[in-house]
C-alpha cells in the first residue's frame, strides 16, 4: 500500500481516535519526525544526488548544498580533462596540514567546515570544475498537497505509519505497551529497508550470487 499527506493523517488518527485539536495540528510534525528517523537509520541509494559547481580561485571554502546531510565523495577536474577525488578529513586535520589558507595549490582534502561550508586544503589556484556526491534529504510528504506522495510514502509506507503512531502516541503520553508494540513492528520496517537499502540495491547477484542469510 502507499500513502498520499491526507491519507496518512487519516490512518494516524483512526489508529489513535484521536480527532482533537492541538492532536491534529501536531500530525506533520509526527510525519517528519518518522521520516527523519527513517532517513537517519536506513541509507538508500535513491537518496543520493550529485551537484556541480566551481572552486573559487583563492577561496577556501566551497558551499554545502542546503539538503545535504552526509558527503560519499567530492572531486574536480583539472586541466587535463581528469577527475580527481579529494580525500575526507578533519577540519583540524586540513587546518594543520594547510595553515596558512592565503597560499593557494592543487586540492588534496576536504572537510565539512560548518553547516554552510566545505574547507579545501590546499586552498584552490584556480576555479576549477567540481562534482559533490552526497546523501540528501528528500522533500517531506508534508510539504506538499493533500494528494502528494514520496518515495517513502510510496515505498516505505509501514515504516512512515509506525514511525508516526510512536511520535503520536508520545504526545498523547500513551499506554507504553501499546507504544513498544508499534516500536516493534517500525524496527521491523526498518529492518526490511536495510536489506533493500544495504544489500540488496547494493549487490550484483550476477557477479557474486545470491545473497544467503542464516536462518534465524
Amino acid at each position: 500500500m502507499s500513502f498520499t499527506f491526507a491519507t496518512l493523517k487519516t490512518a494516524i488518527q483512526d489508529y489513535t481516535e484521536n480527532t482533537e485539536t492541538t492532536f491534529v495540528n501536531n500530525l506533520s510534525i509526527f510525519i517528519k519526525q518518522a521520516e527523519e528517523r527513517i532517513l537517519k537509520n536506513v541509507q538508500l541509494s535513491l537518496f543520493r544526488k550529485n551537484v556541480t559547481a566551481n572552486f573559487s580561485a583563492s577561496d577556501q571554502f566551497l558551499t554545502i548544498p542546503s539538503d545535504f546531510l552526509a558527503p560519499f565523495s567530492l572531486s574536480f577536474t583539472d586541466s587535463n580533462s581528469n577527475k580527481n577525488f579529494l580525500l575526507f578529513k578533519d577540519v583540524n586535520f586540513l587546518q594543520e596540514f594547510h595553515p596558512k589558507s592565503t597560499d593557494t595549490g592543487t586540492p588534496r582534502f576536504y572537510a565539512t567546515f560548518d553547516v554552510n561550508n566545505f574547507i579545501i586544503a590546499p586552498t584552490p589556484a584556480s576555479a576549477l570544475a567540481v562534482e559533490l556526491h552526497y546523501y540528501y534529504r528528500p522533500n517531506s510528504l508534508t510539504s506538499g498537497a493533500d494528494s502528494g506522495t514520496t518515495w517513502l510514502s510510496d515505498n516505505a509506507s509501514t515504516a512512515l505509519l509506525y514511525g508516526s503512531l510512536i511520535e503520536a502516541y508520545t504526545f498523547m503520553k500513551g499506554e507504553k505497551d501499546l507504544v513498544d508494540n508499534y516500536n516493534a513492528r517500525f524496527l521491523e520496517a526498518i529492518t526490511s529497508l536495510k536489506i533493500l537499502g544495504e544489500a540488496e540495491e547494493t549487490t550484483q547477484e550476477y557477479k557474486i550470487g545470491r545473497i544467503v542469510r542464516d536462518k534465524q
